[in-house]
């Protein structure tokens, strides 16, 4: 199970429940299941959660740098990737970016703007997990952390029971909340669409997002020895062949890494993308680098043509790019087409970093599965899957903890 862990101490977590009976078991103690678990909790339903790593949360510690980039102010439906770009609206209606901000100030949690509506703790991500585990213990929630997942199953009395490395439980009503396959370190499994698969629900195919690009090894040769180089770029996604697709563009930073490209911009793209499409990246968005080489008395080199570019680019890079790309003659048809492929310069990846890199799990749980007011599965009454596991994926900026959020409050107020 990919869901995050707890803080309470071993000594605690033996001291399991007399009762093994609860309303609603969440499987998964990252953002999506605490959220939902207290959100329950205040209804007064009795709740657990059940969790196979060490602690909760641990997949928002690592997050925004340390730092939790835990919403964005500029959320909206259409900043999330799904097979059904509707889905989101009602859930993201019902608990909103200024929902989790008075929730964060509540806690007395200090926070920033960082750019692009994107929010981060002042100080530590630390602080949101806590936040999160101090609403649980008010709501009389249980979290019982160290604890695999056996089997999953629904008796004809309707009741869900879980068979677990700490016995067994029942509930009313089951929430998986196990998050994707992204960062497997962190103890990322496939739990989620297993359950979903047991019980005849469909999965829209995963595939990483959020990730870094690998180049082919010709572009490596030119490129690679410049890793660590970054430069403000729009990145476009192309669809090619029959896929109707429009095609999408983020104005944002790249990084060149020593196995391709990553940074804000390229990670954006990267959910976007299918493999053997190309990207497209504008170098020098809204600039005309070499107009002024095209004046009669001007000079026309390579030379003139890289300290042209110098003025946009990481020098390196600059002098790099026009060794790449120079034209076979300096003429205005010439400088006209470097001018052209600057903004349009064509890479075909090799493919992803993976999972392993992956911020987020593209795909997932299908969406014509569930009720978009509940998110309870539309085939199994008391079956709920929120937060990652679901075919909804938001762009980076802290759009995925908004759906987290959000997804987990709509579940919670039926489960």
């Amino acid at each position: 199970m990919s869901g995050s862990a707890t803080t309470v101490t071993l000594d605690k977590l033996e001291q399991l429940p007399t009762s093994t009976q609860f309303d609603v078991l969440i499987l998964g103690a990252g953002a999506a299941g605490l959220m939902c678990a207290f959100e329950a909790g205040r209804r007064g339903r009795t709740v657990a959660v059940l969790d196979h790593a060490e602690r909760a949360g641990k997949k928002i510690l690592i997050s925004g740098g340390g730092r939790c980039n835990f919403t964005n102010l500029n959320t909206r439906p259409e900043n999330f990737l799904s097979e059904n770009p509707h889905f989101a609206k009602s859930a993201l209606s019902r608990f909103t970016p200024e929902d989790m901000i008075a929730l964060v100030e509540k806690h007395n949690i200090r926070y920033h703007e960082k750019t692009l509506g994107q929010l981060f703790c002042d100080r530590s991500a630390q602080e949101i997990v806590a936040l999160l585990e101090r609403e649980c213990t008010a709501a009389n929630v249980r979290i019982l952390t160290g604890t695999t997942i056996e089997s999953v199953a629904k008796s004809e009395a309707q009741h869900f029971t879980v068979a677990t490395s700490r016995g067994t439980f029942t509930s009313d009503s089951l929430v998986v909340a196990t998050g994707g396959l992204s960062i497997p370190k962190m103890g990322a499994t496939g739990l989620g669409y297993e359950i979903a698969r047991q019980f005849g629900l469909k999965i829209i195919p995963c595939r990483p997002g959020l990730v870094p690009f690998t180049l082919s090894p010709g572009d490596l040769q030119d490129w690679a020895d410049l890793s660590g180089l970054s430069a403000p770029v729009v990145a476009s996604a192309v669809a090619t062949g029959s896929a109707k697709r429009p095609r999408v563009t983020f104005r944002e930073k790249m990084l060149i890494t020593h196995r391709g490209l990553s940074g804000p911009a390229i990670l954006q793209i990267s959910s976007f993308w299918n493999p053997g499409d190309p990207i497209l990246l504008d170098l020098a968005p809204n600039q005309q680098v070499f107009s002024h080489l095209l004046a009669p008395a001007a000079r026309r080199d390579a030379t003139t043509a890289t300290n042209a570019l110098r003025a946009i680019l990481p020098a390196r890079m600059a002098e790099r790019w026009v060794a790449v790309n120079t034209p076979e003659r300096w003429t205005n048809s010439g400088l006209e087409g470097l001018e052209a492929s600057l903004h349009a310069w064509q890479l075909h990846p090799a493919g992803t970093e993976g999972y392993a890199k992956a911020e987020v799990t593209a795909g997932g749980v299908d969406t014509r599965e569930l009720d978009a007011k509940t998110l309870q599965s539309r085939k199994v009454p008391g079956l709920y899957f929120i937060g990652e596991v679901v075919d909804v994926t938001g762009w980076l900026g802290g759009y995925n903890f908004q759906w987290a959020w959000a997804s987990a409050v709509s579940a919670a107020q039926s489960a």
